[in-house]
């Protein structure tokens, strides 16, 4: 069987054909930075970097690009608030989400491409556009003339006439229609800008990620992935957007999650219940809440409360325990035993059903129950009187490769404090060097090992989670 996807595009599970054989392209929508990451972009985080992990367990060669929007209103609006500069804003909370999503078990994009550094390729896709005849500039102003689209809708399934009864030209605008929208905004008084063929300004949202996939996997994508909030009008306006430039299909595969609710109701600034990653990772093991996040289909709501993340740390507590009973057992066992074959053939079995699991639009929830399962097989094995070598490997290899996809450690690795310190010095060594690179993976490192780093005016402090 072979993977089967539900497409947000055509609305059915579609068996999984990439453009090319063996190799996967694939764009996640990233954060906007100009704040700590909350659990609502948390989600995508960890639940593509789980399908990617699945598609690379498959064989696939997966070349995996996620953005991060470092200029838009919310960015200055915050730097204006604070008094600093776009650049730093963008900066303190890009190496934020970096510190984050690493917690969280979530590897670094092949690319990260951010929109300050792709701004000619940016102006050069809108050119085409306005060239094209699908854009047109208005008082410095450059916006996408929506109804020169005729399949504008097909993503979220709206017709132009459904979609026009709730549009309207906000003040200062100047579209011609309300459908309309802002490839490209001229700067006001203040503002970070960029020269531009209609004068300073900086990109609309929805341009950057269509030229930065364009740029980065090329005109014709396999996964395009992000948040369900994301349909509309953010994914319907990249596919207009590039379709129209290239003439081709932008992408083959729409993956969207869902919706987080806290405590049974949405989450919102507005009702308080608004919730940071960074705040969670205080009070709670990361894997905990990769592990809760991964406990629910992709694409089905999930409901987050303390409650619920401490079941799911008790579930992975268990799965985490068998694995180490496993190993602690290798030592005292021999070569073979009389039930061998039956055994190995149980642990084949419960592979096989977490294949045709992941295998059906990455079904991580019903993976983590084969999971459990594969627990209380080692379990029942561990009770027997004769246990085998061959066995024991069989169920530690099985547990290994099931973590690996699900992005889970079954075991933690304990720093003494003299090897922390080095690290932190050979850290500080990097940074003054200049080489940030080093010095942010070496921060990194130690955030998955639980220790995190406080940079002072006094020296680095740390501590452990």
């Amino acid at each position: 069987m072979s993977i089967q996807i539900y497409n947000t595009l055509t609305r059915k599970k579609e068996p999984f054909i990439p453009l090319e054989e063996g190799k996967v392209k694939m764009y996640v929508c990233g954060p906007t930075v100009y704040n700590y990451i909350h659990i609502g972009n948390a989600r995508p985080a960890i639940v593509f970097d789980t399908v990617r992990r699945y598609l690379e367990f498959c064989g696939y060669d997966v070349k995996y690009v996620s953005n991060f929007t470092d200029v838009d209103d919310k960015l200055i609006k915050t730097a204006k608030e604070l008094g600093e500069e776009v650049p730093v804003i963008s900066e303190r909370f890009i190496q934020a989400y970096f510190e984050d999503i690493t917690a969280l078990g979530c590897r670094h994009a092949d690319v990260h491409p951010r929109v300050t550094e792709n701004m000619e390729a940016i102006i050069a896709f809108i050119e085409k556009l306005v060239e094209k005849g699908y854009a047109y500039e208005s008082g410095g102003d450059v916006y996408y003339r929506t109804r020169s689209f005729p399949e504008y809708g097909k993503l979220s399934h709206q017709s132009i006439d459904e979609l026009k009864a709730g549009a309207r030209i906000e003040v200062g605008e100047k579209k011609d229609d309300a459908l309309d929208f802002a490839l490209w905004k001229a700067a006001k008084e203040g503002e970070i800008s960029w020269d531009s063929p209609w004068g300073k300004g900086r990109p609309g949202w929805h341009i950057e990620c269509s030229a930065m996939v364009r740029k980065y996997l090329g005109d014709t994508i396999d996964i395009h992935a992000g948040g369900q909030d994301l349909t509309f009008p953010h994914h319907e306006n990249e596919i207009a957007q590039s379709e129209a430039l290239t003439g081709k299909p932008f992408a083959r595969y729409w993956l969207h999650n869902g919706y987080i609710n806290i405590d049974n109701e949405k989450m919102s600034k507005s009702l308080g219940n608004f919730v940071l990653v960074h705040d969670i990772l205080k009070r709670h093991d990361p894997q905990v809440l990769r592990f809760f996040m991964l406990s629910v289909h992709y694409r089905h709501p999930i409901n987050y409360s303390e409650e619920l993340l401490a079941n799911a740390g008790a579930g992975l507590e268990r799965i985490k325990t068998s694995y180490q009973n496993l190993k602690h057992r290798l030592g005292t066992s021999a070569n073979l035993a009389e039930n061998d074959e039956k055994w190995l053939e149980s642990v084949q079995s419960l592979r096989r059903q977490f294949v045709e699991e992941m295998d059906d639009d990455f079904n991580t929830a019903n993976g983590i129950s084969i999971f459990f399962e594969l627990s209380k097989q080692a379990n029942y094995y561990l009770r027997e009187k004769n246990t085998s070598e061959v066995v024991l490997k069989a169920f530690i290899k099985e547990f290994e490769a099931l973590a690996g996809v699900l992005g889970l450690k079954l075991e933690e690795e304990e720093l003494l404090d003299e090897e922390i310190e080095a690290l932190i010095e050979k850290r500080n060594e990097a940074r003054k060097m200049r080489n940030f690179q080093l010095a942010d993976e070496i921060r990194d490192k130690l955030k998955e090992m639980n220790i995190i780093l406080e940079d002072t005016p006094q020296g680095v402090r740390w501590r452990r989670l």
